[in-house]
């Protein structure tokens, strides 16, 4: 047995001796661990980082990186990898594809761990009289999903800075200088919202900023670039698999224009003083939507502007992250706003943050074109409709979806009906869309959410900082719009389970929820981008292009005839599997005597089974109901000066 070791106090480790149970058997307590990790602070950091990464190695996908990081005094540095990262709502850091780690100062090595009760931070032995320490690392970017998400391809790269750098515990993120030069594979373009950038070759250098700026302007670079001027100091950076994928017509080129003008008009001003889209279309780039304040982060298909007519219900994107730098990004949460990327994010606000970027995405969309009314309320209603069947409703409220990119990490779940996912987004937006149609119905259309939008997101033009609230802010700008009970219309509606489904928005609009055979065309484009059949509200399932069941609906036809994710459907009324032979099987089951008869497959097991459901194909639609205006088209109506 050890005694406890005294030393100075709160630095210590107390061991305790063992204790016996009556039984004889051992009994440890526990080791208590000192907190060591310097908390941020809101003070000048002593001198400026420098960061440099070698990009060039995309044939393998590894970054080199080098900082130069000045220190105040001798002794421990604590030296931070980026963990909780804005916009994604959960601990995301890349840690586990750094390598090579190591630190100097003046050509020497210096020692070095890394803390095990914090994986991402490194403890640093610096000697007395250094003025700065040298780190190298690398990055091992994926090469495969299975691995991750790849950020590197033959033709194009995702650079994000927090992926490749570190930073000194103990200040804000905003208060740490630094200044990047990154070079970039012979020929490639690179486009960033970082400021004052000066091209050598290939190499890529800016002026100095602040940590959280840095990893707030990330970078696209590829072989294959173009850009387009879309006014209100706003550009379209595009990269691609291939040079054929960046023929954008005029047209395209002019609703990107119109989104970015129906934005200042409804927010009233900018909070940048240029925003940069970062746009890659490709199939072998990681997917990725992600929000900054001067610049989106995105991918969308090859054929985004060559199919152009085939791809409306892909053109929401954009105007989902533009809205971000007004909404998530200067106007934040308070407890998703933190001083670093150590401290725990919040995110119970989030059905604002997310939820009402996802109603103005589409109200954005359809006023400047990007999307179509059909397109937009057809999205409105596949979103109505699953929650109209979601079980999970019952149990867990909105508001606790805001948990779930910690609670999950996004993978997927086995029963997501029951569970719930990230639902503030889509039924944030049903929501939001709910108390606009109020507001407008209850004013004679003289005022609406826009009002709303104007007075909450607006401030100073060219303010990039952060402003942050919380609920009570958010209900007493709905009551300067019109007085009303918000706090009651929003407790209800995110934080209380057992609500009925969200459509009052859909049916203060003179609409309602109806159900069809044919898909709706947000469903159908749905369907023919992942190639699969949505049978959620027939049979309870969803299944891939090769018969494979998803999406099981919680105490659905499929579930109760013991269908899981990974079933195989092998065959249909004895004959192999199609889209076309399940939907003519459903079809016939109307007879109310016909079951749905299927062969399946799990695990190398076969069996025949009778499904008992004579309900017929169904998926929802919205119908108008009342006569008069249109609420919808009052909604999308443009806004901006012709």
């Amino acid at each position: 047995m050890k005694k406890a070791l005294f030393v100075a106090p709160a630095l210590f480790l107390l061991v305790a001796p063992a204790a016996y149970a009556q039984d004889g058997n051992s009994r440890p307590q526990p080791v208590v661990q000192p907190l060591t990790i310097p908390l941020p602070a809101d003070k000048p950091y002593p001198g400026m980082m420098q960061l440099k990464v070698d990009a060039t190695d995309f044939a393998r996908g590894i970054f080199h990186v080098r900082q130069t990081i000045p220190v105040a005094k001798a002794g421990k540095l604590t030296l931070l990898y980026p963990e909780w990262l804005p916009g994604k709502h959960a601990p995301r850091g890349a840690i586990a594809e750094m390598a090579g780690f190591k630190a100097s100062a003046g050509g020497k090595p210096l020692a070095w761990t890394r803390q095990p009760t914090d994986v991402y931070a490194f403890d640093v032995d610096v000697p007395a009289g250094t003025k700065s320490i040298d780190v190298t690392f690398d990055f091992l970017s994926p090469t495969r999903t299975s691995e991750g998400r790849v950020v590197v391809t033959p033709a194009m790269m995702n650079l994000q800075w927090e992926q490749v750098s570190l930073y000194p515990a103990g200040y804000f993120t905003r208060a740490i200088p630094v200044q990047l030069e990154v070079t970039l594979p012979d020929g490639w373009t690179g486009a960033s919202a970082l400021d004052g950038l000066k091209v050598s070759g290939n190499r890529y250098s800016f002026a100095p900023t602040n940590y959280e700026v840095l990893v707030d302007s990330p970078m696209f670079a590829g072989k294959f670039f173009r850009k387009w001027d879309l006014g209100n100091r706003v550009t379209l950076n595009v990269v691609a698999d291939e040079a054929k994928y960046l023929e954008a017509s005029p047209d395209h080129i002019a609703r990107h224009a119109a989104l970015v003008s129906e934005a200042v008009a409804l927010f009233g001003i900018r909070h940048f003083d240029r925003y940069e889209f970062l746009l890659a279309l490709t199939d072998e780039l990681g997917g990725i939507g992600l929000e900054h304040h001067r610049s989106s982060e995105n991918s969308r298909n090859p054929d985004y502007f060559t199919k152009w007519n085939d791809n409306d219900s892909e053109r929401g994107l954009l105007p989902h992250e533009l809205t971000h730098s007004w909404n998530g990004k200067y106007r934040r949460p308070d407890k998703l706003w933190t001083p670093d990327y150590r401290t725990p994010m919040q995110g119970n606000l989030l059905w604002v943050y997310e939820g009402q970027t996802s109603f103005w995405d589409l109200v954005l969309a359809g006023r400047s074109g990007m999307q179509s009314k059909e397109m937009i309320l057809a999205e409105w209603a596949t979103n109505a409709g699953y929650y109209s069947a979601q079980p999970g409703r019952e149990w867990r409220p909105v508001e606790d979806t805001t948990l779930d990119p910690v609670i999950a990490a996004r993978k997927p779940k086995p029963f997501s009906s029951w569970s719930r996912s990230e639902d503030y987004y889509n039924e944030g937006s049903l929501m939001w869309l709910e108390a606009d149609m109020l507001i407008r119905q209850a004013t004679n259309n003289a005022k609406s959410l826009d009002d709303f939008a104007r007075a909450f997101f607006g401030g100073r033009e060219g303010d990039f900082g952060q402003d942050t609230y919380d609920f009570d802010d958010v209900v007493a700008a709905l009551n300067a719009v019109h007085p009303y009970d918000w706090a009651r219309f929003l407790r209800e509606r995110m934080q209380a389970s057992g609500q009925p489904a969200p459509t009052g928005g859909i049916e203060r609009a003179g609409y309602r929820l109806v159900w069809r055979d044919a898909p709706n065309v947000y469903d159908r484009d749905r369907m023919a981008q992942a190639k699969n059949t949505d049978l959620t509200h027939s049979l309870g399932m969803t299944i891939d292009k090769d018969g494979v069941a998803t999406g099981i609906l919680w105490d659905g036809a499929a579930f109760k005839a013991d269908i899981v994710n990974g079933t195989k459907i092998v065959a249909v009324d004895g004959l192999s599997y199609s889209r076309e032979r399940i939907e003519a099987a459903i079809r016939a089951a109307t007879d109310a005597k016909t079951p749905v008869r299927l062969l399946v497959e799990r695990g190398g097991r076969y069996r025949n089974i009778e499904i008992d459901y004579h309900g017929g194909l169904r998926w929802p639609h919205l119908e108008k109901t009342a006569a008069g205006p249109d609420w919808f088209d009052r909604l999308l109506a443009a806004k901006r000066q012709l």
